[in-house]
């Protein structure tokens, strides 16, 4: 008897994609940037393609060490950070207001702070409902606003992207909260995007299905991911540069006639 498992000659996870220059001279913002996920390498990929950016994390060591390691690898490029809580709006506007003094404009927006957890409906409580929605949905509202404040009163256009997940479409147990906030991004991202033309702004969303970085193994089982994965097509996670790579080609000319779009990042079966 065959082995009815194929193995995919895509389960090899590929060399990352070098540069090119698909962000030159672009300024870029990106929330919830330290760390070991997709935030830190959208940054790294914005550097990558020739743009300059500045991160913003809530944990200030983490986002010092993440200024530090993109400084060091890409040394004639800008690297900016400014300290912020998404759940606060006043930080949320004193984010954009710090970016413009120090990169001097804002041409890219990468919404990128989110929340997750696991806990079934029936025990889950209002403040843990809340906590995901605040950090998830209304952050992503907080600062797509300020965004469109500022691109409002500037000649340029500009791009945002949201990070959004196969769960604002894919039931998953226990992840209520998170698959509700992230069909709002989703809903959000179309309804600002119809709102932001008028402002020469596109806003389209990422939709990753799972990849697999060090913070989210810290509060995800083993078990679960290993799950997950096999679930693809590939059957593998996705590195968190081909999330990133993808941010980047939204956020490029490559892109001019999109908006309001969610693109799925994944090889999800049929």
């Amino acid at each position: 008897m065959s082995d009815s498992t194929v193995v995919s000659p895509l389960s090899v996870v590929p060399e990352e994609t070098p540069g090119h220059g698909l962000l030159k001279g672009k300024k870029a913002i990106i929330t919830a940037a330290a760390g070991t996920g997709i935030g830190f390498s959208t940054a790294r990929r914005v550097l990558l393609e020739g743009g300059d950016v500045l991160v913003s994390d809530f944990h200030e060591r983490r986002l010092g060490e993440t200024v530090e390691k993109l400084k060091a690898e890409f040394p004639g490029q800008q690297v900016e950070s400014i300290i912020c809580d998404v759940s606060s709006t006043a930080q949320v506007d004193a984010l954009f207001e710090g970016a413009v003094e120090k990169m001097g404009r804002i041409d890219i927006v990468v919404n990128n702070a989110g929340l997750g957890g696991e806990t079934p409906v029936v025990d889950m409580t209002d403040d843990q409902w809340d906590r995901v929605l605040d950090i998830t949905l209304n952050s992503t509202f907080r600062a797509t606003r300020a965004a469109l404040r500022y691109f409002k009163g500037v000649e340029h256009g500009g791009v945002l992207v949201n990070n959004a997940s196969v769960l604002g479409w894919r039931a998953q147990h226990s992840q209520a909260h998170y698959a509700a906030a992230k069909a709002g991004v989703m809903a959000l991202t179309r309804c600002s995007a119809i709102e932001a033309a008028e402002y020469g702004v596109r806003i389209n969303a990422v939709s990753p299905s799972i990849a697999r970085h060090a913070f989210l193994a810290k509060v995800t089982s083993e078990e679960l991911l290993d799950q997950l994965a096999s679930g693809e097509a590939y059957g593998r996670a996705a590195e968190v540069w081909e999330i990133a790579s993808v941010i980047a080609m939204l956020a490029s000319d490559y892109t001019t006639y999109m908006t309001g779009e969610i693109v799925s990042v994944s090889s999800q079966r049929a």
